[in-house]
């Protein structure tokens, strides 16, 4: 659930920061799944920590 979330909010956020340099539409997008990309490796990697925390 971490990772959607993390997914998510990294592909409106790197969407936000293109269109605020006034990109088109190809870099709007690139952004966002980079971001997305990013974002979901971080929660991913969150998620990993928090389940070996819990044994």
């Amino acid at each position: 659930m971490i990772v959607i979330i993390a997914a998510v909010v990294g592909a409106i956020l790197g969407a936000v920061f293109a269109r605020r340099r006034k990109g088109r539409l190809a870099d709007v997008l690139q952004y966002a799944f980079v971001y997305a990309l990013i974002f979901a490796l971080v929660g991913l990697l969150l998620t990993v920590l928090i389940h070996r925390a819990a044994l």
